[in-house]
């Protein structure tokens, strides 16, 4: 009897280790490639960066309402659009608590706030990872994890990995559209942007060599809306050219893609473009629900640009209806709608069926407000 029951244990303790383990090879992960739009804390940890989400009130509704890196007051969109697959959000490659394991459950995200697709891009804020760092930041990571699961199921595991890829922004804003980068006078609008997609390609085409077999690619919204834009402006209004560049771009990483896809073998790469929803939005905030769509949330009194947000800014009242967050970056109510354009467009399904999406989060009550 004694020896039934030890080897009834025995039994069942090795279908659990034999289910544990085939949990890696068939856990559906994702890896995040960006700027400070996907950053989820790796500026946090590079101590010289002048591009850190840091300070209050970043995170204010989010988790507890501490700042994690984010440069929002809430979830970025690529947070929602993994939560809807059922995917589980990666945390920063430079969380001190990133092993293999944790990779192996969660993925990994490299984005950095003031990153761009070419290395100089952002350079002035001193410390962060363009793609091509990032690129060399998840070849590392590959190697850990063939040490610890063999190369035959890490091959699998990372081709079965979702991937995304979300920078640009920064590569006109803060670099070619300012006169201090060599690129802003090296260049002609067309001949920047045909650099950054041979730049793109090569990386794209690094990153299925890698093993990237599923990957999206995010567009620019209307950068030349962003309330840093718009009060650089003589009149307050949009920067026309700078949105006529975020289209430009759109079109050429639109035709890349597409490229890549047919070229690349067993590539599935898409190309998600929100420039029109997010346009409308800003143009016609009412019909979406929002108030604002040309302030930052967060502020510094008369005091513009600020830049960041800072625990002497004051806060709208109602972070919902505020298109923006901070003079550079989306609050949280637009990134979901920018999210759920983009879900709606591309057709996305839950793939880890145990994941569910997480809820928008409640609002905190405003420290003060306008």
């Amino acid at each position: 009897m004694i020896k039934s029951k030890v080897d009834i244990l025995i039994s069942t303790y090795a279908i659990f280790l034999l289910f544990f383990v085939h949990g890696y090879d068939c856990k559906i992960v994702q890896f995040i490639f960006g700027d400070s739009l996907s950053d989820v804390g790796n500026n946090n940890y590079l101590s010289k960066s002048l591009a850190r989400a840091s300070l209050p009130w970043y995170g204010i509704d989010f988790g507890n309402g501490l700042p994690n890196g984010r440069f929002s007051n809430g979830r970025t969109v690529a947070d929602i659009i993994g939560d809807s697959m059922g995917l589980p959000r990666p945390p920063a490659f430079l969380d001190p608590s990133l092993n293999e394991d944790i990779i192996l459950e969660n993925g990994v995200n490299y984005a950095s706030g003031g990153g761009g697709i070419l290395n100089v891009t952002g350079s002035y804020f001193i410390q962060k990872f363009g793609l091509y760092k990032q690129i060399e930041l998840f070849q590392g990571t590959q190697e850990l994890i063939k040490a610890k699961i063999g190369k035959a199921k890490a091959d699998k595991f990372f081709q079965e990995a979702q991937y995304v890829v979300a920078l640009g922004s920064n590569d006109f804003i803060n670099n070619y559209l300012m006169p201090i980068y060599s690129d802003s006078w090296t260049y002609t609008d067309d001949t920047f942007i045909q650099h950054l997609m041979e730049t793109l390609r090569k990386q794209l085409t690094l990153l299925h060599g890698l093993g990237a077999r599923h990957l999206m690619v995010f567009g620019l919204g209307p950068m030349g809306c962003i309330p840093l834009q718009r009060v650089l402006s003589s009149s307050g209004g949009c920067q026309d050219r700078t949105n006529k560049l975020a289209l430009s771009f759109n079109r050429a990483t639109s035709q890349l893609i597409s490229d890549l896809s047919s070229s690349l073998p067993n590539a599935t790469y898409k190309f998600g473009d929100a420039y029109d929803v997010v346009n409308d939005l800003i143009s016609n905030p009412n019909k979406y629900g929002f108030t604002n769509s040309d302030l930052p949330c967060c502020s510094f009194g008369r005091i513009r640009p600020a830049l960041t947000c800072i625990p002497a800014s004051t806060l709208c009242k109602d972070r919902s209806k505020y298109v923006f967050w901070d003079e550079y970056h989306p609050s949280d109510s637009a990134n979901e709608l920018v999210a759920n354009e983009l879900i709606k467009k591309l057709g996305f399904k839950p793939i880890n069926q145990t994941g569910s999406a997480s809820p928008a989060p409640a609002m905190a009550p405003a420290p003060g407000g306008n």
